[in-house]
């Protein structure tokens, strides 16, 4: 299966919401390294026209009922599956990960988009609460659109992250206004393709490319509410400017995820599920499992199957989903692995498989690895990698792997095996993370597009998926009727008596139902 043509990127090129013509730079085929396509880069002014047309487009968008928004989601998520080898040949173009891995994407892009066009309108209904006073006082809250949302995305999963964030904020009212990593513009434009063809105004979801230093901060500096995911100290700054301003922000940031295996598993499948915990999307991914602790008493037999198992990983580059692993993304990935391994074996860790680039597939191939005897003075001990090496830790007790498990300042995603579901639970309860896997690394929890998704500590501010993921994009709007009963009495009764016995009469209201 052959990437993507010319043609292609010219058509998706097309769709940039730049006017005029920019300075452009290359767009690398990850397998090869080499350049299959440019793209412009955009500056600050594209930035304040795009918002400003998105602006003045979102006054019409935001007031049609969250149904009608709906009808556009539900017609996107059907085009998504439509064109699913399309997209899956674009992702895997720009990022060299395994079809496996970019079918992952587009099945998360549709199933978002589906769950949102199903269950929002009920999220952003009108909703009737208790008030003040009993049949007195009626209190409405609704949502109201924040306007302009302002989403910055990574180049690790460029389907998912430019799209799933913004139908939220979609449905929501708002418009989008998206700066893609540079290494992946055509992923978003894809989508954005899509979301056109689905009824969507143009400058509803305006893709603009550029480097973060003048793009990524134009839209922080010119969006109602802001949307990044990538690194904790990147999401730090752009926290802080946030604030300097008083908008909304939201994160997805690193991690670096814990994996438990207790005695009584099942070890095959541990193996199994540690392999597509640590390697999927060649380990790029902001939840896959880095460090994985192994109760003592099964430590030897579950290391030794798990490196025979990642050895005999098929490691290609292949449009097709004949590869267990693709390629990195860029040089720098490759350069940042390599250091890590690098580190660790000089001072004294042990590589049990993999540790090696792989210049014969391609100029960003690196091959799954695996470490032991890993101690805390190695970079690789407690800095995310992001890219496919793992840490093997041998421990005494459960204790010892859950206390070590959340000796971390991130809390992105965990993972547990264990003898008994019981016992797993028991042992998710006490991880801090923002989600926990049983039986799964990973996709357990982001797949399940209702419950939230998002990390503690440095790993994240507030949640994508689910009510949390889509009522952040909105201002809560508060509207009470107060009837018969005001503040200042009612009237027929002397007002004097009536603020005599309020203190009475408002205590009293504990015993009602509900109160």
């Amino acid at each position: 299966m052959p990437k993507p043509s010319p043609d292609y990127f010219a058509r998706l090129a097309a769709l940039i919401a730049i006017d005029g013509e920019r300075p452009t730079k290359p767009v690398l085929e990850a397998f090869s390294g080499a350049e299959m396509a440019t793209i412009p880069v955009g500056t600050a002014d594209d930035i304040e026209l795009a918002v400003a047309r998105a602006r003045a487009a979102q006054v019409q968008w935001g007031a049609q009922s969250p149904q009608s928004r709906a009808k556009v989601l539900n017609r996107f998520s059907e085009l998504v599956h439509d064109a699913a080898q399309e997209l899956m040949d674009i992702a895997q173009a720009e990022t060299g990960k395994a079809r496996v891995y970019a079918q992952e994407e587009v099945i998360d892009v549709a199933l978002t988009a589906r769950y949102y066009a199903q269950q929002g309108p009920s999220m952003l209904a009108d909703q009737h609460v208790q008030g003040m006073l009993p049949g007195a006082t009626d209190v409405r809250v609704r949502y109201q659109p924040k306007g302009v949302v302002g989403v910055i995305s990574p180049w690790n999963y460029p389907l998912t992250l430019a799209v799933s964030d913004a139908v939220a904020a979609l449905i929501a009212g708002n418009a989008v206004v998206i700066k893609p990593d540079s290494n992946t513009p055509y992923c978003a434009l894809a989508l954005a393709e899509l979301l056109y063809k689905a009824g969507l105004p143009r400058e509803l979801f305006a893709v603009v490319p550029g480097p973060g230093s003048v793009v990524g901060q134009a839209i922080v500096a010119t969006t109602d509410y802001l949307m990044f995911t990538g690194s904790s100290a990147t999401g730090a700054t752009l926290a802080a400017q946030a604030g300097k301003r008083l908008i909304g922000f939201s994160a997805e940031l690193g991690g670096k995820n814990p994996m438990i295996i207790t005695d009584g598993v099942n070890i095959d499948d541990a193996v199994a599920g540690a392999a597509r915990a640590c390697y999927s999307n060649s380990g790029q991914l902001c939840i896959s499992i880095e460090r994985i602790y192994v109760e003592r008493s099964i430590a030897d037999e579950f290391t030794t199957k798990f490196a025979a198992h990642v050895k005999n990983m098929t490691l290609a580059g292949t449009y097709d989903f004949n590869a267990d692993m693709g390629s990195l993304a860029s040089a720098q990935q490759i350069e940042t692995v390599q250091a890590h391994v690098d580190d660790a074996v000089a001072k004294g860790a042990k590589v049990l498989a993999g540790g090696r680039k792989r210049a014969d597939l391609g100029p960003f191939f690196y091959e799954p690895t695996v470490l032991e005897n890993v101690s805390d003075e190695m970079t690789c001990f407690a800095d995310e990698t992001f890219g496919p090496l793992v840490s093997i830790y041998p421990v005494d007790s459960v204790d010892e792997a859950i206390k070590r498990a959340n000796d971390t300042e991130y809390g992105l995603n965990a993972s547990v095996f264990a003898g008994s579901t019981a016992q797993a639970q028991k042992i998710a309860e006490q991880l801090r993370a923002g989600t926990v896997n049983i039986n799964e690394g990973y996709a357990a929890a982001w797949g399940s597009t209702a419950a939230p998704m998002g990390g503690m500590g440095v790993s994240g501010v507030g949640r994508r998926h689910g009510q949390e993921g889509l009522l952040k994009y909105t201002e809560p709007q508060t509207i009470a009727t107060q009837r018969v009963i005001g503040l200042d009495g009612i009237k027929g009764i002397p007002q004097g008596l009536f603020l005599k016995l309020t203190p009475t009469l408002l205590r009293s209201l504990k015993y009602l139902p509900g109160r």
